[in-house]
């Protein structure tokens, strides 16, 4: 039994279970490689509890033990054997005896005996355990990866603590957006002119400028600053349907490929006014930041000018390609500006 002086926080509840360890345990059972911990469902080891969870964390790696715990459900924690073994005999030896100090109480514990021959060890921790100790919702992500292993059964109730982290999962591929081309078989050569690491390095590149022109498109709609905190880290506040590297990667189609807006909205799952929108803009704020710029591939001798066209040159660059559905139309002939403006006098 450990008393302690301080909080009754989940590592005080810790520190109690590495006292046994160190001083009864290890001594006991040197060969063990497991630590079964049974607990109430609530206060300091309660199962919602994130500190009890990074402090067994702790111990486990401490330990090399794989530390199993098994929560009682809410309203059973006399199911616990411990209130039958151990607590019923302590609330016998204290009845009628005034518990005036720390001491006192530690005397008490230790002197609780029965005619089975139950001897009960008492020590007292006077480590300052002091409430309100928050762990982060980041440390958690990494515990529920890595280093918890939650029962097939009452998952929240029944799970170990391994001693050593598990790999983390690999993450996921984020999912295109429904309706387009993936953005890493846009970004070639054969079809932006540039080394996709450049294009990606250009990209980056222009977040700040990019951002400064929204700050100002924006203030200048609103007529005042910006008063609500930002949502995303690149300022979009989830309305922006593409990337800066989208951005690019309608420029480099337009200029390299001359492809018309209305295919590049296909490719891209936008609107032909949209594609239009961002290579304009890209181009105005390459044009007016000073970023410097790597070098361009000259466009093909033979520019796809249909759809099957683009197809073939994209299969013959090693591309797979495929003109998404996304409800709009791919232009069955891509003319060039030229041809658009003898097109509209004719």
């Amino acid at each position: 039994m450990s008393v302690g002086t301080s909080c009754d926080t989940a590592a005080f509840a810790v520190s109690a279970l590495r006292l046994w360890w160190k001083q009864e345990g290890s001594l006991r059972y040197p060969g063990a490689g497991r630590l079964l911990v049974t607990c109430d469902a609530g206060g300091s080891n309660s199962y919602k509890n994130r500190a009890w969870k990074d402090q067994l964390a702790a111990l486990a790696a401490e330990t090399g033990l794989q530390i199993w715990v098994c929560h009682f459900p809410p309203g059973t924690s006399k199911w616990n054997k411990i209130e039958h073994r151990l607590f019923c005999h302590i609330t016998r030896t204290w009845r009628g005896r005034p518990l005036m100090t720390p001491q006192d109480a530690v005397a008490g514990i230790a002197a609780t005996t029965t005619y089975a021959g139950l001897k009960v060890i008492a020590v007292l921790d006077g480590n300052e355990y002091p409430k309100g100790e928050e762990v982060s919702g980041q440390r958690m992500k990494y515990l529920e990866e890595c280093i918890l292993d939650r029962g097939a059964v009452r998952g929240e109730w029944n799970y170990a603590v391994l001693p050593a982290p598990r790999p983390a999962p690999e993450p996921e591929p984020e999912p295109e957006r429904p309706g387009r081309c993936p953005q890493a078989a846009l970004n070639h050569p054969a079809l932006t002119g540039m080394d996709p690491g450049g294009l990606l390095a250009l990209a980056a590149a222009l977040d700040v400028p990019f951002g400064a022109h929204r700050e100002q498109r924006n203030y200048a709609k609103r007529g005042h600053r910006r008063v609500n905190a930002l949502r995303n880290g690149d300022g979009s506040n989830g309305h922006r349907r593409i990337d800066l590297t989208d951005h690019l990667i309608a420029l480099r189609l337009r200029e390299h490929l001359r492809l018309p807006v209305q295919a590049i909205g296909v490719l891209l799952g936008i609107s032909p006014s949209t594609a239009g929108h961002a290579a304009a803009l890209t181009a105005r704020l390459l044009a007016g930041s000073g970023i410097p710029q790597p070098a361009t591939a000259p466009p093909p001798g033979t520019l796809p000018r249909t759809p099957g066209e683009l197809l073939d040159y994209t299969a013959a660059a090693g591309i797979t390609l495929i003109i998404p559905d996304n409800g709009q139309t791919m232009p069955a002939h891509f003319r060039t500006r030229g041809e658009n403006l003898r097109h509209a006098r004719s």
